[in-house]
């Protein structure tokens, strides 16, 4: 098959490697129909060389078709379509019993520290083939491949992989009050998702992004946007009674505009031997904090901060006297698709498409242009919000 691969920082390319195969009675292959790029993936693709091998498959965010499941697998079929949950999870371990499928103890990987297995990302989270793809083996496959319907498009399903329940989850932790008001920084996909998530709920949202094209698209879904300055948690305080919002979604994560010792920092650890790249990832590595601190700094007191973005550092700064005496709430992980999915499938399958599902993808390109549209993203050239790789 073909499959897009990891050659080195920012050097990716689509070779031809072995089908997976059946490897335990649970597994299922999955023909891949669609595959997204996600913002998480920009991570591999600048940061977390270390933690990967040359040849590694790549992505976490699928859909597709059954082409064979294992013989303890009852629930899925040859020619059924589902989305493959980014996270492998058992469902019913004490984690995934609790809704915590992204700590499941049937995949941890304990070697490392890390919580459930993820498709497609790194030693850290058990290296895993991902589905950037023609084929996927998935694990535990009845839990992790999510039964679809047969008659809407790809779009309208594909990001129940990853995006759409990591913006739904963003908010429940957020904890907006009803009628609140609900901040979000970062207009890529999972704050496109947030803000109309929040929206949905009934809150008043605003956003910010530094990305005209960004704001342009969450305006379309009656957002109140903002563009990035130096002045804008003072901006978004006055626009909020001199309090700030009630809750903060960080939507931007460990690569946030400025920052720039931390950004000097990473690249110092990418130039480093991989054995202690690692070593120094795991125990000093920092992040680019510009966006979460200022969201500690805009929330209210009293109020909740809430982390879609994903970080990796060891080492961060972070404000504690100014959060202790705000009484901010900080509440975070990677997250639990399988626990949303419920509450999300009806809202893809509604025909009025009340979060704007389908108004997400700018471009939709073949596996072979994967490695070209990875720069693309990352730069954010050609108005690009969000990709999608039709093997």
């Amino acid at each position: 098959m073909r499959a897009l691969t990891y050659q080195g920082k920012r050097s990716l390319s689509v070779e031809t490697v072995p089908d997976p195969v059946i490897l335990e009675p649970t597994d299922a292959i999955v023909r891949i129909t669609s595959s997204a790029i996600c913002g998480s993936d920009l991570h591999l693709y600048e940061l977390f060389g270390p933690f990967l091998d040359k040849g590694d498959i790549l992505g976490h965010e699928p859909m597709g078709i059954v082409e064979e499941v294992g013989s303890a697998v009852t629930g899925l079929k040859p020619g059924d379509r589902v989305v493959v949950t980014f996270n492998i999870a058992c469902g019913h371990c004490y984690m995934c019993s609790r809704g915590l499928q992204s700590q499941c103890e049937t995949t941890q990987v304990r070697e490392q520290g890390s919580g459930a297995s993820l498709f497609g990302y790194t030693k850290l989270y058990g290296q895993v083939p991902g589905g950037q793809a023609e084929l996927l083996r998935v694990p535990l496959a009845e839990y992790n491949a999510v039964k679809v319907g047969q008659e809407l498009p790809d779009e309208r399903y594909l990001f129940l992989s990853d995006i759409l329940p990591t913006a739904w989850q963003g908010v429940q932790y957020a904890n907006v009050p009803d009628g609140g008001t609900l901040a979000v920084f970062g207009l890529g996909p999972v704050g496109q998702f947030v803000t109309r998530v929040g929206r949905h709920l009934g809150y008043e949202v605003i956003a910010v992004d530094p990305v005209a094209e960004r704001r342009a698209m969450a305006e379309r879904h009656g957002i109140e946007v903002h563009d990035y300055s130096d002045d804008i948690v003072e901006q978004l305080r006055d626009r909020t009674d001199g309090r700030g919002p009630d809750a903060v979604v960080d939507a931007v994560g460990m690569e946030a505009h400025g920052g720039h010792v931390a950004a000097a920092a990473q690249a110092a650890v990418g130039i480093l031997p991989k054995p202690l790249a690692r070593k120094a990832m795991d125990v000093a590595g920092v992040d680019r904090l510009t966006a979460l601190h200022d969201a500690l700094d805009l929330v209210r007191r009293g109020g909740t901060v809430s982390l879609s973005g994903v970080y990796g550092g060891e080492a961060d700064p972070m404000p504690m006297k100014s959060m202790f005496d705000k009484q901010v709430a900080l509440r975070m992980g990677q997250c639990n698709v399988r626990n949303w999915i419920d509450d999300l499938l009806p809202l893809v399958e509604d025909p009025a498409d009340p979060l704007g599902v389908t108004d997400l993808v700018t471009h939709t390109v073949p596996l072979d242009d994967a490695p070209h549209m990875y720069e693309v993203f990352q730069k954010k050239e050609d108005g690009c919000v969000k990709v999608v790789l039709t093997p």
